[in-house]
């Protein structure tokens, strides 16, 4: 889908075609769309197709007529039927009257535009509108960040009742979010250093302080996923030896009833065996099998008492 707007007088409106301070952005676009902007705005395919692909990584490149910034931004996805996060390319191009944005489907980071929230929009003022773009995509991350740290609070406060496999899963899907998170955060960051010497386009005094702010934010999200990843690598850690504890206990316990079962299956089997009776204890005593069996109790009683002030049982 494509979508034109315009900023004037700090306020948003869609345009009806593309002219100069023109937002272009693409959100899954197809491909006469794609065409469109590439015949109006004389860019190339392939860099116009880079945010749609997810193998690109985070990057800067610089072309005659225009630049092209790739970066990465939080987006949620169902993996394993449960919904978890993942980070996804954003391209943005950067022309002489411009800017285009590029990505394979709609993102909550350029929302934020389109609802007119953003203090100081402008789609003229196209480094600072990246500069925004960064800064919202950092706070995003910082979100992610704090509901994933949440639900490993669950974890941690349902740990006694942990059992099975699937809950070590879960936990690592989260462990496998944060290092996405890092590599991506950290790609990011080094787009802000090279955009912090760019000097192609014009700069408002204002966006200096601006640049500062997002990188600020972006080192915050970075050490924040630096935490809570390990964290969760210790929580993981404790989960599974809480696991295989339990499962140590209940071998204990399989051990120790086992042992108490084996008492009268000895007993019962000496007596079963075909000897001569008058080698056999209490054979002729009246009640004798009453007594063998109160006996057989018996010590199976201690054995028990025994077991439990081992903690065996």
């Amino acid at each position: 889908m494509m979508r034109l707007f315009r900023t004037d007088d700090s306020i948003i409106y869609e345009a009806d075609n593309i002219s100069e301070g023109v937002w272009i952005e693409l959100s899954s676009p197809d491909n006469d769309e794609i065409t469109q902007v590439i015949s109006s705005l004389k860019l190339n395919r392939e860099d116009l197709m880079a945010a749609i692909d997810l193998e690109e990584k985070n990057r800067i490149e610089i072309h005659d007529n225009y630049t092209l910034i790739l970066v990465d931004i939080p987006a949620k996805e169902t993996r394993h039927q449960q919904e978890s996060y993942t980070t996804i390319p954003l391209g943005i191009i950067i022309t002489e009257n411009n800017i285009v944005t590029v990505c394979s489907q709609e993102t909550s980071v350029l929302g934020y535009f389109r609802q007119n929230r953003m203090k100081d929009f402008s789609t003229k003022k196209k480094l600072r509108f990246v500069y925004q773009i960064m800064f919202r995509t950092s706070l995003l991350y910082q979100q992610a960040l704090t509901d994933i740290d949440g639900k490993r609070t669950e974890f941690e406060e349902n740990i006694e009742n942990i059992t099975s496999e699937q809950d070590l899963i879960s936990l690592h899907e989260l462990e496998s979010t944060l290092v996405y998170f890092l590599t991506s955060l950290r790609g990011n960051y080094n787009v802000l250093n090279r955009l912090e010497r760019y000097s192609r386009i014009q700069r408002y005094p204002e966006d200096r302080e601006l640049l500062d702010d997002v990188i600020i934010e972006n080192q915050q999200a970075i050490e924040m996923a630096q935490i809570y990843r390990d964290i969760i690598d210790s929580t993981r850690e404790l989960m599974s030896s809480m696991i295989d504890s339990k499962l140590n206990n209940v071998m204990k316990r399989l051990t120790s009833i086992t042992l108490i079962l084996s008492i009268p299956t000895i007993i019962s089997g000496l007596y079963g065996m075909n000897v001569d009776q008058n080698w056999m204890p209490l054979a002729y005593t009246p009640h004798g099998f009453g007594i063998i069996s109160i006996l057989t109790a018996t010590i199976c009683v201690v054995l028990i008492i025994y077991l439990r002030k081992k903690r065996m049982l």
